[in-house]
């Protein structure tokens, strides 16, 4: 059983967010495995389905960004599943737009979602993928990440939420080493 996890904020306020970036991906993701992500369990929404022979949880934590470790340790727990066979996907100033990157293991660079579950989990050895959203010119980096996408930057997105259901699924099926090879 595989736990995939996409970080953002709950509520309508930040639906659209490029700081939602991973519910925006759990989302499409669901919609092709035709799931509903309305499930409530361990301080997240969450479906159930299957990729190829592999059972799947896909997760959208409630407890807010800087907290999404909590909701990530807590599904863990209760399904039992190690940290490798999580998969968390979330937002990167440091991808451009359109890019994605997957890595197994490394840092937080910065973000206080991969900075929680860090925390929440006690280890780093989980896969992530990472999708770029660019940083801003100028401005504050937070209203940034809390605002929303542009319709040109829509544009880009549609096409790259496909990549990372696709990547996601290769990470499920074959191999994290398969998906990054073909995806960074």
């Amino acid at each position: 059983m595989k736990l995939v996890v996409g970080l953002g904020n709950p509520g309508p306020k930040y639906e659209t967010t490029r700081h939602n970036a991973g519910f925006l991906a759990i989302d499409k993701i669901a919609d092709y495995y035709r799931v509903n992500i309305n499930s409530k369990e361990k301080k997240a929404l969450v479906a159930k389905a299957r990729v190829g022979g592999e059972k799947i949880i896909l997760a959208k934590p409630q407890t807010y960004m800087n907290n999404s470790g909590q909701a990530v340790r807590a599904l863990a727990d209760y399904y039992n599943i190690v940290s490798e066979d999580i998969i968390i996907i979330y937002d990167d100033l440091d991808l451009d737009l359109g890019k994605i990157k997957i890595k197994k293991k490394g840092g937080h660079g910065g973000h206080n979602g991969i900075k929680s579950i860090f925390s929440h989990l006690g280890t780093k050895e989980f896969t992530r993928l990472r999708v770029g959203i660019g940083r801003p010119e100028y401005g504050n980096v937070v209203d940034y990440v809390l605002g929303r996408f542009s319709k040109q930057e829509i544009k880009v997105l549609e096409p790259l939420l496909d990549d990372i259901r696709g990547a996601t699924e290769l990470c499920i099926e074959e191999k994290v080493d398969k998906a990054m090879n073909r995806y960074n």
